[in-house]
């Protein structure tokens, strides 16, 4: 059990000691550190060759014996700026004072100066050469500017001396972070002449504008009256123009309305004129409707019928007339036929008709008796005159009228017929009946 406890307090010792040598052998950079390796050589981007390397903020392995780290801070050192009879433009002599702050820069290409300028000096060496620099740069600046430049524009003169000391901060490996103007003095009392000049520069400038600001008051103030006043007056003018317009409005929307309203008359009374133009036009056409059915289409009925009446009787009597034709055209051969005795045949058929008419010429007459006067010619005989003067004036007459209606001598075709004279004894009239 003693072996075993030897053999392991042993072993936690080798332990130990490799721990510790490794933990020797690690670098670790903190972030505002920068560990410097030296022993071996290196190229840098330029084109040098160093023997050294640098980490920022990370972890490396040196070798044992061969390399060794140093470490510079990237912390900030304060410096307090100040120079005195500092010539200005003009000559004259100025006490500045300021301050800055400066680090060891860990830009790549200006860390490495720094690790050559710096690299084991302590942060008052790097102070100290950062001052006098900055403090011959602010001397270089100060007399390129005026008093009143560098009082007025202190921004612009600390800008002015970060341009000017810049390369040369660079040089030395360092970074200028911020650079301020305290104060500007002079020994001469210069900038306090000039303070009181423009002191009573101001003081006059202030009366100047106070009085140019009391006028410009006064004039601004009869300008807003005046402004007041046409205002009003426009204000006025416009109300009045309004009014016009307002009063022209009325009167011309008065004016449609009466427009309107005539118009309005007329197209009632053109609307009533239409419709009476409308109820007429009806009434024209009822009214031709009503003499359509009165008037026109009984005439056109009455029209009708006579036209069919018409044709009806002209059919008949056509219808006659051809029969009658046929009739004549019948009668016209058997009267071929009959030869010499045709035409004795032809008024003998007439003769009755004839009668009757002859008979109708004294219908009518109220006869209570006839005398029968003779004419007083005498005797007897077979001749036709002694036959003619015997016979009754009344035969006479009617034989005449046939012969002067037909063209035929009755009583001489008869005569033909018989072939001899008829004797008529006028002392013994024919008894004639009374005529209705």
């Amino acid at each position: 059990m003693e072996f075993l406890a030897i053999v392991a307090a042993f072993l936690v010792g080798i332990i130990m000691i490799a721990l510790a040598a490794i933990r020797s052998l690690v670098v670790i950079c903190p972030p505002n550190q920068v560990a410097v390796i030296s022993g071996r050589s290196r190229a840098l981007p330029d084109g040098r060759t160093v023997g050294y390397r640098v980490i920022k903020g990370g972890r490396t392995i040196r070798i044992p014996v061969l390399e060794k780290v140093d470490y510079m801070d990237l912390n900030t050192i304060p410096i307090d700026v100040s120079v005195s009879n500092a010539y200005s433009k003009g000559a004259i002599p100025l006490d500045v004072q300021g301050v800055a702050n400066i680090k060891v820069s860990s830009r790549e290409g200006v860390l490495e100066n720094s690790v050559e300028r710096f690299l084991g000096r302590p942060s008052e060496y790097i102070q100290q050469i950062a001052k006098e620099n900055l403090e011959a740069n602010l001397r270089g600046v100060l007399s390129t500017l005026t008093p009143e430049e560098v009082n007025e524009d202190r921004l612009k003169f600390a800008q002015t001396l970060i341009d000017e000391a810049d390369d040369d901060i660079k040089t030395l490996g360092l970074e200028l972070d911020v650079l301020k103007i305290q104060n500007v003095t002079d020994q001469v009392g210069y900038l306090e002449a000039v303070g009181r000049r423009r002191t009573a520069q101001v003081l006059k400038e202030a009366r100047e504008s106070e009085a140019s600001q009391e006028a410009d008051a006064e004039e601004a103030e009869a300008q807003a009256r005046r402004r007041a006043e046409l205002a009003r007056v426009e204000s006025d003018l416009a109300i009045v123009e309004e009014k016009n317009k307002l009063r022209v409005r009325e009167a011309q929307l008065e004016a449609e309305a009466v427009a309107e309203e005539a118009e309005a008359l007329v197209a009632g009374v053109k609307a009533k004129v239409v419709a009476e133009q409308s109820l007429e036009q009806e009434r024209i056409q009822l009214q031709q409707r009503r003499l359509e059915a009165d008037v026109v289409a009984p005439a056109r009925a009455e029209k009708e019928a006579l036209e069919l009446m018409a044709k009806g009787a002209a059919a008949k009597i056509i219808e006659d007339g051809a029969a009658q034709v046929r009739v004549l055209q019948q009668l016209t051969e058997q009267y071929q036929e009959a030869g010499s005795d045709a035409q004795n045949i032809f008024v003998l058929n007439m003769l009755p008709e004839l009668v009757e008419q002859i008979t109708d010429t004294v219908k009518g007459i109220d006869v209570d008796r006839i005398t029968v006067i003779d004419g007083g010619a005498g005797g007897t005989g077979n001749a036709i005159p002694g036959l003619v003067g015997q016979m009754p004036a009344a035969v006479i007459s009617i034989t005449e009228q046939i012969e002067a209606a037909t063209g035929v001598n009755i009583l001489e075709a008869l005569t033909k017929r018989n072939g001899n004279v008829v004797d008529l004894d006028p002392a013994e009239p024919p008894a004639l009946e009374p005529v209705e």
